[in-house]
């Protein structure tokens, strides 16, 4: 059995294993480690609930007794096989999300006692009719005005539907308690990954960027070994000397989309090209682990304010997006900005010229990629990456002096002083 779950979720792993740091290896294999869990959670008794993006709030699942797992998909091969369904011309998160429940390749979708879906870009809202037919579903209507006060007032509302969907789908009763020791452990897992993703911040990173993505892109949140691992490499990259000579290498912070499982290979044709991806502000890097849920008072309005103050670019306006873009750029002092874009995705391609703006205004290079899937656009993007290393390179030459850098490139100052 395990072979053969293996094999139905190659698709879904990294074409390239992390270094050979004995703990990272338990992170290339982490479908299968994910997997075992879940069986084995079903076998206790335990509901799987599959998500679809970062606004599903895990708490309440994790408070009804359930496991929540990422259902986002990855695959080339899936996203072509959605293509018999779908629109070619569509982004390939969907379209890979939809091609697994098609092929039934998917164990954990298969498993799955009820998926949560939001109503986020147009693309994914219509696929979920699709997946609907198929699999029990709660889809929670996301307003997107950010600041507008009723908007939330509906958010908060649709929270509720969903404790009550939870509720009677497994014959439970979710208690207030039930919800604060859930917001307990989403929190201490939302800092350690900030702790993670703060090894990035030195001069000498002591992981590469792929590294940090397969080690934050967990499947199922909250599971006592994936918490005992992260610790693990955290301990051991504070402790031992980094040899990964990251220091010469041109640092990039990357934007956009997120990067699911099985998707990886952007990060390695980006560092494949002499950079190191210091920072991922994406749905899949830090964006969702930068603000916890406050503990006390009224614990669904909490829980649903954290969730809805996610910058996504089906907000509108998106401005929290930009500020946290600058924030970042300050605390982890990248050379160059690269947004990455899935073909089609409307939101975020319409965002990347504020970013390319913003990216000027801050002094860095920037490059926005436009990829899908396909092995196809590796050598197209490689060039083009290239280009913008030996830019951001030639940069940093020209900055000798803080007066240099102030003018030249207004946030990395303290980075030379």
């Amino acid at each position: 059995m395990k072979s053969s779950v293996r094999s139905k979720c190659q698709c879904a792993k990294s074409t390239r294993s992390t270094r050979k740091l004995s703990p990272l290896a338990w992170f290339n294999d982490m479908v299968s480690h994910a997997y075992e869990y879940a069986v084995q959670a079903k076998q206790d008794g335990r509901r799987i609930v599959g998500t679809m993006c970062e606004y599903t709030p895990r708490e309440l699942i994790l408070a009804a007794g359930a496991v929540p797992v990422c259902l986002c998909g990855g695959s080339y091969e899936m996203s072509c096989a959605a293509e018999r369904v779908l629109p070619v011309n569509l982004c390939p998160l969907i379209k890979s999300t939809y091609g697994f429940s098609l092929e039934k390749k998917n164990p954990f979708l298969e498993m799955a006692d009820l998926l949560v879906a939001e109503t986020t870009c147009d693309g994914k809202k219509k696929m979920y009719e699709l997946l609907a037919k198929r699999h029990k579903m709660q889809v929670l209507e996301l307003p997107q005005k950010p600041d507008d006060k009723d908007a939330f007032i509906h958010w908060v509302s649709e929270i509720n539907k969903l404790k009550a969907r939870l509720e009677s789908e497994f014959g439970i009763k979710i208690t207030d308690n039930d919800l604060r020791s859930a917001v307990r452990q989403m929190n201490a897992e939302r800092a350690l990954k900030r702790e993670l993703y703060s090894l990035m911040k030195s001069d000498n990173p002591p992981l590469t960027g792929h590294d940090v993505l397969v080690m934050s892109n967990n499947l199922i949140a909250c599971m006592p070994e994936y918490h005992a691992k992260c610790r693990e490499i955290i301990a051991l990259a504070k402790e031992t000397p980094c040899r990964l000579k990251n220091n010469d290498k041109t640092r990039v912070l990357l934007t956009g989309v997120p990067v699911p499982h099985g998707a990886e290979a952007v990060l390695d044709i980006i560092e494949d090209n002499g950079a190191v991806v210091v920072c991922q502000e994406n749905c899949s890097g830090l964006k969702p682990v930068m603000e916890d849920v406050v503990e006390g008072g009224d614990v669904i309005k909490a829980i649903a304010k954290k969730y809805y103050h996610l910058p996504c670019s089906v907000m509108t306006p998106n401005d929290d997006r930009f500020r946290l873009l600058e924030r970042l750029v300050h605390d982890y002092r990248p050379d160059c900005i690269v947004d990455l874009v899935w073909r089609t995705c409307i939101t975020y391609d319409v965002e990347s010229a504020q970013v390319k703006e913003l990216s000027g205004r801050l002094g860095l290079p920037f490059l926005k990629i436009e990829a899908d899937y396909s092995p196809s656009d590796q050598a197209r993007l490689s060039v083009r990456l290239k280009a913008l290393f030996e830019t951001a390179t030639g940069r940093k030459r020209l900055s000798l002096t803080p007066a240099v850098a102030k003018r030249l490139w207004p946030g990395k100052q303290a980075q030379l002083q």
